[in-house]
């Protein structure tokens, strides 16, 4: 336990996620929550925020995604190592499951940054000599499995991770819930302080990511009496956590002192879908260093030294010449394209405008908008080529994600003689920087108002990207129309049916590229690069992670 001493000593903040994105080998991540907590992770070392994280080691992974030349959906593990990364810590807690003691270990990651600051992130595994076969399975697959195996997740994150930090001796003056999947750690503290639920609450902060109901878990008391003993126990669940079932986001509502979303426009959300309960708001942000490419890193560092650890500077881009940052985009679309040519053998053109779309392949995402009215979309193409390029995953038992990903090969196919496209598979950190960088027009149609925040939008303008997107999430708070990027039917009354919705962003995205971005892109590139210059000084010096970290220490954690 030596080597622990130097970073453990003293007051720490423990951030809890189900998933977490500390670096491409290790698939401990799913999507933007857990590519979120590492660059949580990753901002907090950068700053000296003396935080720890704790997760699942996940040694199966997610799933690895295969498309077969339908565009159909299949999944395999994706076995790790753990050894290969990280260090297995001499520490070993209990947490009763089904009337039975499970064996928790835990595993040691040391992200280091560029300041030289060391932050470790814990890593909980049952697969431990000792255990039944099924519970060495427990924290084996991320997300993977019916109910009664999330649960089991959810103890041993919570309740487990709780133990496992106090037995590791260390001291903690908050514990930050990213998500509910660990909300059951209020009762592990509710036990620790003679049932206090005010004591509770000053100890804990609990940040809801979703707007989408079936975001927040919900489990039958049927099921958690099955799993989780004790009178005193079910009768808290039910007094913090929802009379009827069991509701993860309640019991870390009731028993959090601090409360907030994502975004400005999340918040709002949040609090019509939890009435009674006050929000707050710390928009997300990304972690500057991570998601800047190699060609505008180099860019950054003869222009604006200093960015990586203060990326507030990047303000100072409007200081760098307009061809500096083209060369640097061409380089990074080149990159991109080149790698798309290699898996896909379509011989995209390098110098066609290229829009991108990755992320979790769900319905709410709309993953195909842009192919709504084919015949819109190949007038677009006449006005100025267009080449699209996709990516993302459907969760295992999303079958309607899994048919969107078929669809959009149906398109494919029916429009390769005209327009280029690829839908890339297995979506990862590493192909998501080549995208983000590698795009002219970063693509975000989700069905409003269920995108929390987002992300990814925020990588692709830290790489000079233009984001062309639905105003929903971050991007309400990013756009400013026609400066930093476009939003794709601003200004719809809220009252109109959902088709007449859909009718005018339709018409709207259709135009927008057609009128104002092809034109621009093509003919009027000195605009066009100032729009990429903006990108870069109004958005990225603001939707960082080390903005963001900062109001969490000043409003949540102090």
């Amino acid at each position: 336990m030596d080597e622990l001493n130097e970073f453990f000593k003293g007051k720490k903040i423990a951030y809890f996620s189900m998933e977490m994105g500390l670096q491409n080998e290790i698939p401990t991540y799913s999507g933007g929550l857990g590519i979120l907590a590492g660059d949580v992770i990753r901002a907090s070392a950068d700053l000296g925020i003396p935080l720890v994280g704790v997760t699942l080691v996940s040694r199966k992974g997610h799933f690895a995604q295969h498309l077969d030349e339908k565009g159909r959906q299949s999944e395999d593990e994706q076995k790790w190592s753990p050894e290969d990364y990280i260090k297995l810590l001499p520490a070993e807690v209990t947490v009763r499951i089904q009337q039975r003691d499970v064996r928790v270990r835990a595993w040691l990651y040391e992200h280091k940054s560029l300041t030289e600051e060391l932050i470790p992130v814990i890593l909980l595994d049952t697969d431990v000599d000792g255990n039944s076969p099924e519970d060495r399975g427990i924290t084996d697959y991320l997300y993977g499995g019916d109910s009664r195996y999330r649960l089991k997740q959810e103890i041993i994150l919570g309740i487990g991770g709780a133990k496992m930090l106090d037995k590791l001796g260390l001291h903690m003056s908050k514990y930050h819930m990213n998500e509910g999947h660990s909300s059951l750690l209020t009762m592990e503290l509710l036990r620790r302080n003679e049932m206090d639920p005010g004591r509770v609450k000053e100890l804990c902060v609990f940040t809801t990511h979703t707007p989408v109901a079936s975001g927040h878990d919900r489990f039958s008391y049927d099921l958690v009496r099955e799993l989780i003993e004790g009178e005193q126990e079910i009768g808290a669940l039910r007094k913090y956590g929802g009379e009827d079932e069991l509701n993860m986001t309640v019991l870390a509502l009731n028993l959090s002192d601090y409360i907030n979303g994502v975004a400005k426009r999340h918040r709002e959300i949040s609090e019509k879908m939890f009435p009674g309960y006050k929000f707050r708001s710390i928009t997300n942000g990304v972690h500057s260093y991570t998601w800047v490419c190699s060609h505008f890193r180099v860019l950054y560092d003869r222009h604006i030294p200093g960015w990586a650890n203060e990326p507030e500077l990047l303000v100072r881009v409007k200081n760098v010449p307009g061809d500096e940052i083209w060369d640097a985009h061409k380089n990074a679309k080149k990159e991109l394209i080149d790698h798309v040519n290699m898996k896909k053998g379509i011989g995209m053109d390098h110098d066609t405008l290229t829009i991108g779309f990755a992320r979790r392949m769900a319905e709410y995402k709309r993953p195909a908008f842009i192919f709504s009215d084919l015949k819109r979309l190949m007038k677009v193409n006449e006005a100025g080529k267009i080449q699209l390029i996709f990516a993302g995953k459907a969760h295992p038992a999303d079958t309607r994600g899994k048919e969107i990903i078929e669809e959009i090969f149906g398109y494919i196919e029916d429009l390769k003689d005209t327009i280029k496209i690829a839908f890339l598979e297995n979506y990862d950190m590493d192909l998501a920087l080549k995208m983000v960088s590698g795009v002219d027009v970063w693509l975000n149609t989700p069905k409003r108002p269920f995108e929390a925040s987002g992300t990814s939008g925020m990588k692709a303008a830290h790489n000079g990207v233009v984001n062309l997107s639905v105003p929903d999430g971050w991007w309400i708070e990013g756009c400013v129309a026609g400066v930093t990027g476009y939003s794709i039917g601003a200004g719809i009354d809220p009252d109109s049916s959902p088709e007449e919705i859909e009718r005018i962003e339709r018409d709207d995205l259709y135009n927008k590229l057609e009128y104002i971005i092809i034109p621009k892109y093509y003919d009027r590139r000195d605009e066009w690069i100032a729009i990429m210059r903006n990108s870069v000084e109004m958005i990225a010096y603001y939707f960082n992670c080390h903005r963001m970290m900062r109001r969490y220490v000043t409003e949540a954690y102090l």
